[in-house]
């Protein structure tokens, strides 16, 4: 396509189920500046009427789906909608990108164990591609429904999947992912956990050694279970999540060895930045960016290795890596609309 065609080419309508959440409200807000698509708003139940500038807008039903003619669905809903609403899509002959954990674990035992309920729909759940595009391009441009990542692994899976690609980190010694996340991670539906006066000054962990966000980090990075330990932590904070990772290289490295194997993996990739001589990104480093940042210290003579990964999770942990799987799906510049 020549640049001429491509910037006059007709606006492709997307609907977003889920708009209200956390990040169903982000995903409306970047699809507002993408020159090439119409965010169509679609509700589940009766609308809230919210102010704000004006969009498209229906309930759900088969018959609307297809009066609408919608290139492709978003849903920002639990598990449970996602594996119900997305086959209604797809026979539409929709491309769908779900940003929940429906899709995302490839078989119905995994999703059994870590989700705690039966997969109605396995063979959907076989098909999903996995939606971080640093390491499944090819597969998400070749799909009809993308699995988008949790925040977590991405930030994981970001920071780890190179330096296992290269051979580098002792697996016997194992892996810590000391992780922390703002509240808005957890959804917008108030919990006694994400109630304000048990945030405000607080800090906490919370699903110790059986979150539901480790066996996407243990499918992507290929890790067993066994190598790699995950805490999850509640920030009191609105958004972010930086993640600090220990392991002990398999030979003496310093942090210039290791910066430069990112450096090489990541060199055309937009999205990921990487932090040089021991600087440390921070949650402000990435807010209300599309950026994965990375930082790295390491120590040869003992083996020691920590690597910081943070990214804001309402954008590159949601909303924003879900518009970069649209555009590969539509065949779009991957980071239009996002930079």
């Amino acid at each position: 396509m020549q640049d001429s065609e491509y910037l006059t080419m007709p606006r492709r309508k997307v609907g977003v189920v889920g708009h209200t959440g956390y990040s169903g409200a982000e995903l409306v807000r970047v699809l507002r500046r993408h020159p090439h698509v119409e965010p169509v708003l679609i509700d589940l139940r009766s609308p809230e009427h919210r102010s704000g500038p004006a969009l498209t807008r229906f309930s759900w039903s088969p018959e609307a789906l297809a009066e609408h003619k919608l290139s492709l669905l978003f849903l920002a809903t639990p598990p449970e909608l996602s594996i119900e609403l997305a086959p209604v899509a797809l026979g539409h002959g929709m491309k769908v990108v779900d940003l929940s954990g429906a899709f995302r674990l490839q078989t119905v035992e995994n999703y059994r164990r870590w989700y705690g309920a039966e997969h109605t729909r396995p063979d959907l759940l076989a098909e999903a591609a996995y939606g971080l595009p640093e390491f499944c391009r090819n597969q998400i441009s070749h799909a009809r429904l993308v699995a988008n990542p949790g925040c977590y692994p991405t930030a994981a899976n970001l920071a780890l999947k190179p330096l296992l690609e290269a051979g580098i980190i002792d697996r016997t010694s194992g892996v810590v992912c000391d992780a922390k996340s703002g509240v808005s991670g957890a959804g917008k539906k108030p919990t006694a956990k994400t109630h304000f006066c048990e945030v405000a000054q607080n800090f906490s962990a919370y699903s110790v050694l059986d979150h539901r966000h480790v066996p996407e980090v243990l499918l992507t990075s290929g890790l067993l279970e066994s190598e790699f330990s995950f805490t999850a932590q509640l920030l009191p904070v609105y958004r972010g999540i930086l993640e600090t990772i220990y392991f002990r290289a398999n030979r003496p490295l310093d942090a210039a060895s290791i910066e430069a194997i990112y450096r090489e993996r990541y060199a055309r990739e937009p999205f990921v930045q990487l932090f040089s001589n021991g600087a440390m990104p921070s949650l402000h480093s990435v807010a209300h960016t599309n950026l994965c940042a990375l930082g790295v210290k390491a120590d040869p003579a003992t083996r020691r290795v920590v690597v910081v990964s943070t990214l804001d999770n309402l954008v590159k942990g949601a909303a924003g890596q879900a518009v970069q799987n649209m555009n590969l799906l539509l065949g779009l510049k991957e980071t239009e609309g996002l930079e």
